[in-house]
This record gives C-alpha cells, structure tokens and sequence, in this order.
C-alpha cells in the first residue's frame, strides 16, 4: 500500500514540474497555450460629436457671450486726510495739507445689449455715482456710456452707447423658469474677462433678504463673484431669465447662493425708464409689517393674510383718508393682500393722481376707504 501511495507522489510531482514548464514557455513564447474561447467586445462612442453635444452648453454660451459687455465706471472722490497732518508739529516737515484733494477711484461689472441701437441693462450699484461710464464690447472695443436712467429700488440702470449693429440677447418668456432648471451665468468676475459659470435655480421668487426694496429674485448656485453683477443669467437655450444682482458671502467669494432678477421686473423697469427716465410708482405713505399667527390670534384674525399698518405719515394720503395704526390692509382695488411684500407691489402698480380703495380690518369690522394715491419719493442717495 505503500509502494502505491509513493507513486501517486510521484505522478502528481511530475505533472505539476510539466505545468510549471509549460507556463514558463507560455511567458516566453506568448499564445503557446490555447487561451479561453471567445473574444471581448468593448463598446465605444464613435467619434461623431455625440457625445460632447448632450453635456455641453457650448451653443448656449456662444449665443449669449457676443451680448455680455464688461462695464467700467471711475469718479472724483475726496482723498481722506490723515487727522496726524492737522498737528502743527508735522506741518512743518510735510507742509499744511490740502482739504479739497480728490483722488479717482474705478468700479467694475457687468451688463447685457438688449437692443441693437444700444440699450445696455446693468445694476443701479455698479454705475451708482460715476462721473465716467466704459463698456467693452466682446470684440474688444471701448465705447462711452451714458446713463438713460436708474432704479435704486430694484437695482437695475439703462444705459446706452452710440453704436448700431449691436448683438442683443433673446429674452426668455416671464415666468419660464423653474426651479431645477439649469443656468449659465455669463460676466466679468474680479476683472479677469468675460467668464461663463454653470448651476441649476434653487429657488424663486425669493424676497425679504433686505438687498433692495422690491425683491423677486431668482436663486441659483451658477459661481457669481464680483464683477459679475449685470451680466447675464441664461437658461439652456442661451435666452435671458435674469440679471445676476447679489451673492449671499461671508467672505466676498462665492458660496453658491447668487441672486439674480428675473426678466419679468426687468422688462417693467427698463420700459419705464426708456419712456420717462425713472420708475413711477404709486405710494400712500404708510409702514406696514406681516401678520404672524400670535398678531393674528390677537387681532382675532382667521388667517395670516393681510398685512398690519404699523405706522401712517402724518398729514399723508393714508392719513387723510382715516387710516390708522393698527389697521389691517386686506384688499387693494379688489386684488387680495398676502403679506407686506404683496401689497407694497399693489400700491406701487398704482398711478399716481388716482384713488385706490382700499378694504382694511378695524376693531374686527371691515370697512372700504379710498385713498388719492401720490408719487413715490425716491430714495435718498449715499450719504445723503
């Protein structure tokens, strides 16, 4: 039993030192032994375009680019005096210095042609002051801007070059867009030249941020620095759905929440301000505030629509009319109130030199009163 066992050993040793050879000559002389049946199919795009075409918004961006311009603005400013030059001590080594030195300090931004005669929308802010206005065309050239006009309110300012032939961008239909959307925002980021970013709208109409007086924005997480306010915000198609205005930061960079208004407020605006040079808007001189469920469970409201007049301007259309603190606006000429951002639209929307009724709460008793609307009074400038 033995003897068999030992030759089995030497059966298997032997064919295990034949194995080993054979793999060496394999190695050495590749396809010596028969591989495995059957080849490996690897599918492969072909090289048509495809491929790059569904991911890319290449289309998008060349038709909005030849409309986004790079604004430059500069003014006169007074140069701060160091309080150490009013000491005599250092007036006799450097002299008595001059009050009324200026210095010039430029700004920078963005804006879109909407117009092949020269119509340029931007931002109030990025030429809020500027005794001197620039804008670079795509093709490299430098015209003079003049401002038509501006709406510190809304942010948003006309301008216009003596140029024709200009490339105008296609405006995308109001209230289009929807959130989940994809979004390129087009611009002039920290100076560095014309720059196209990508994202999607995370949200609309966005408001109450404190940025301006009316806000409707339109969110998106597409990188927005500074420099970019006033350029384009544009969907999938390259058609305009909005003018990138703010960027929320803590550190001036972006963070992914950008701001921008959305075409329907820029249309309003920018007619108005093409016909008239300013934006006319109804006011009634009152301060309102939202109704939140402990104001309305005081005032034994129903509901938190509406919204509370905190405080009426003495001597004031509202004033006159008999309106009070404390009253509840519910309905202007018939259009519902929501909150103190709806009705601050509605009474805006109004013509002045009009009457406006105006349904309101008092002592849990409706009533109807009717107001002669004013013109609004615009906002005081900086340092005003």
């Amino acid at each position: 039993m033995h003897k068999y066992w030992l030759t089995l050993a030497q059966i298997i040793a032997g064919a295990a030192i034949v194995l080993a050879a054979l793999l060496a000559l394999d190695r050495m002389i590749p396809g010596l032994l028969p591989g495995p049946a059957g080849n490996l199919t690897i599918h492969e795009v072909a090289h048509d375009g495809a491929a790059t075409q569904v991911a890319s918004f290449a289309d998008a961006a060349h038709k909005s680019l030849s409309s986004v311009v790079n604004i430059f603005t500069s003014k006169q400013v007074r140069a701060p005096v160091n309080p150490l030059m009013n000491d005599p001590f250092f007036q006799r080594f450097f002299g008595v210095p001059q009050q009324n030195r200026t210095q010039r300090v430029s700004n920078l931004g963005s804006g879109v042609i909407v117009s092949e005669d020269g119509y340029i929308l931007t931002n109030h802010h990025v030429v809020e002051a500027a005794d001197e206005i620039q804008v670079a065309l795509p093709d490299g050239r430098n015209l003079q801007a003049e401002l038509v006009g501006s709406d510190p309110e809304t942010d948003i300012a006309v301008l216009r070059v003596r140029q024709d032939s200009l490339h105008p961008i296609t405006f995308a239909q109001p209230d289009s867009l929807r959130v989940g959307d994809m979004v390129l925002a087009v611009g002039n980021p920290f100076g560095v030249g014309q720059t196209v970013t990508m994202g999607i709208v995370s949200a609309l109409g966005r408001s109450h941020l404190g940025i301006n007086t009316f806000e409707n924005y339109i969110q998106t997480d597409a990188a927005i620095n500074p420099g970019n306010s006033g350029g384009a915000l544009v969907d999938a198609a390259g058609n305009l759905v909005g003018l990138n205005t703010a960027i929320f930061s803590r550190s001036g960079g972006n963070l992914g929440i950008g701001f921008a208004i959305p075409v329907s407020l820029l249309r309003q605006v920018m007619d108005e301000i093409v016909r008239h040079g300013a934006v006319v808007r109804g006011w009634v001189g009152i301060e309102v505030q939202d109704i939140n469920p402990d104001i309305a469970e005081s005032f034994g409201l129903r509901s938190t629509q509406g919204a509370l007049i905190a405080g009426v301007l003495r001597g004031g259309p509202a004033d006159r009319a008999g309106i009070r603190p404390g009253d509840v606006l519910l309905a202007v000429d018939g259009k519902p109130v929501r909150d103190s951002g709806s009705l601050l639209q509605l009474i805006s929307a109004l013509k002045p030199g009009n009457s406006a009724q105006l349904r309101l709460l008092r002592e849990r008793g409706e009533m109807q009163m009717n107001v002669r609307v004013e013109r609004r009074p615009l906002p005081p400038r900086n340092g005003e």
